[in-house]
């Protein structure tokens, strides 16, 4: 028991209050975006897209919005999700989980294509009793416009949104919010569509999620494109079907007035109300290395909390993302990190791991064939999209590393095996192994650079054929150097300093509209992974001892 003596300092003040939790954001760093939140009881999960990554919409767990514990991804078999071909920054576009009837709803798009004014994005739905699976197989839904919710009203019906998306020129192609029911029981939509909401002047409406909280529909809607000018609008009706009309305080988050902030490109927006009435909102940023710069990692995932206004809006404080915020009055639940290093020593890979547009499965990435190792099988070259063999981490700082060790013997010189920082199929840096043409086995590195390929004759290294070779990827801020060892501990720079920017949303974007922006965008992050090629289906195969990733 504390008494008044102890509770008090020497001159008789209070002693210092303990400080109160916090949420340091992004609460999810790294390539997280389109966050959704959901709450189940006491726990908390958050699903993110994916893009052309396996696998399949990746879910985070919390159980006090200040822990977070990657539970991996939720689509992880190819009868889930089949990603062959799918171009870059295609796939998994923005999910949305919901829970209702007893049971887990994930509905998800993917996208087959965003090029040239076009959209081939067909919606699915999902469910499970346990968020851990096993999910049933995807029902096709519609494809006239991605960003897909479900939301479950308070008499039993189920709504499914999305934008409608209009591929005609000369018309606006995010060409407002609809909503049709969907019918639990037979898994089909029924009954007409119907358009609830046309936007503000901000414009590019998508990402649609529906709340119902005091005899009021809330719609929450992303707006003003997923750059600079992002934002989250929230527009409300009494009748679910509309009319809404939006907050007349303007967005409800937004950074696009103030360069200054840390936390950049804030919208797309998700809700939840804690088990003790507090409110949060979930929403993508992004933290450029300088102002308006290039944002590396990627879009992210943060919460701010909500406040509601006495006329029923819901409010974040100042419209604007904060890096720290009051955590919500619920016990301190930490989680296990996710551990720096793998010794590659049981299956199946943890779910730190993602691998580029097919699963990992035992036929290519194998952690049985040599115990302790991971053994990949080589696949495409770096622009195939049906069978590439990649296995990365998201880099989660601009200052982080991976190294892993490898034993590869190729056959030729169409058959490489290393260590990449990727960002998509046009723009990466690899310092990988492979044959010259006098029989040795070399270490080189080469770029890809808006699918220009660069290469660095300087920073070739000839090995003894059969030599273990570590090798490590190291980006700092915007450069980023590869390393390698033959023996323990003595490290080699090698003699290339390679710009890491080009790892980025903003880089990476296809440059041929005519006002200089970008005709097909980008929206993933950057990479740090394990690559192998065998470009003659020779059979070729490299095995990894360990990998570690840390960050700086």
């Amino acid at each position: 028991m504390t008494t008044e003596a102890t509770a008090r300092t020497r001159d008789g003040d209070p002693p210092p209050a303990e400080p109160a939790a916090l949420i340091r954001n992004p609460v999810l760093p790294g390539f997280h975006p389109d966050p959704s939140v959901l709450r189940v009881g006491e726990d908390y999960y958050l699903a993110t897209s994916t893009f052309e990554w396996s696998p399949g919409v990746r879910l985070h767990h919390s159980r006090d919005l200040v822990h977070w514990q990657s539970l991996g991804g939720i689509l992880d078999r190819t009868d889930l999700l089949d990603l062959t071909g799918v171009p870059d920054s295609g796939g998994v576009w923005a999910p949305c989980l919901s829970h209702a009837h007893g049971r887990f709803h994930l509905v998800f798009t993917r996208v087959d294509n965003h090029h040239g004014g076009w959209w081939d994005a067909q919606n699915y739905l999902t469910t499970a009793a346990d968020i851990t699976g096993p999910w049933s197989d995807p029902v096709p839904v519609h494809a006239r416009g991605f960003d897909p919710s479900l939301f479950h009203d308070h008499d039993g019906r189920c709504w499914m949104l999305s934008l409608t998306g209009d591929w005609r020129p000369g018309t606006t192609p995010f060409a407002g919010i609809q909503a049709q029911q969907w019918d639990c029981a037979t898994g089909r939509l029924r009954g007409r569509v119907h358009n609830l909401f046309q936007g503000s002047a901000a414009g590019v409406t998508e990402g649609p999620h529906l709340y119902r909280r005091d005899h009021w529909y809330y719609l929450l809607t992303a707006e003003g494109g997923t750059s600079w000018e992002h934002q989250v609008t929230v527009a409300r009706s009494r009748r679910l079907l509309g009319p809404y009309l939006p907050d007349p305080a303007g967005p409800t988050l937004t950074s696009r007035d103030r360069p200054d902030l840390a936390l950049q490109k804030a919208g797309h927006g998700s809700l939840v109300e804690t088990q003790n009435g507090e409110w949060y909102l979930a929403h993508l940023t992004g933290r450029p290395d300088t102002p308006r710069g290039r944002c590396v990692l990627g879009r992210e995932s943060a919460l701010q909390p909500v406040c509601w206004s006495d006329d029923g809006w819901p409010r974040v404080a100042g419209g604007i993302p904060a890096e720290a915020v009051p955590a919500p009055d619920l016990p301190p639940a930490p989680l296990p990190a996710e551990p720096e290093r793998d010794d590659f020593d049981s299956a199946p890979l943890g779910p730190q791991w993602s691998s580029l547009r097919r699963p990992a499965t035992p036929d290519w990435a194998d952690l049985t064939a040599r115990p302790g190792h991971l053994r990949i099988h080589g696949g495409q070259s770096p622009r195939g999209r049906r069978t590439p063999s990649l296995i990365a981490r998201r880099a989660t700082s601009r200052h982080c590393s991976l190294e892993a060790a490898i034993d590869f013997t190729p056959a030729g010189f169409q058959q490489l095996a290393g260590i990449t920082a990727y960002y998509d199929s046009r723009n990466w840096h690899y310092a990988y192994l492979t044959r010259d043409d006098l029989g040795g086995t070399v270490l080189q590195v080469l770029t890809c650079d808006d699918g220009r390929r660069i290469s660095y004759p300087e920073a070739t290294v000839p090995l003894w054929p059969g030599t273990r070779v570590g090798l490590r990827a190291t980006m700092d801020g915007p450069q980023l150097r590869f390393a390698y060892e033959t023996e323990p501990d003595t490290w080699h720079e090698l003699d290339a300093v390679l710009d890491a920017t080009i790892l980025s949303d903003e880089y990476a974007g296809e440059k041929h509209a005519p006002d200089g922006r970008s005709a097909s965008p980008a929206f993933t992050g950057a990479f740090l992974g394990l690559w192998v090629q065998d470009l003659g289906a020779d059979g070729g195969y490299a095995d990894f001892d360990h990998a570690t990733y840390r960050n700086h």
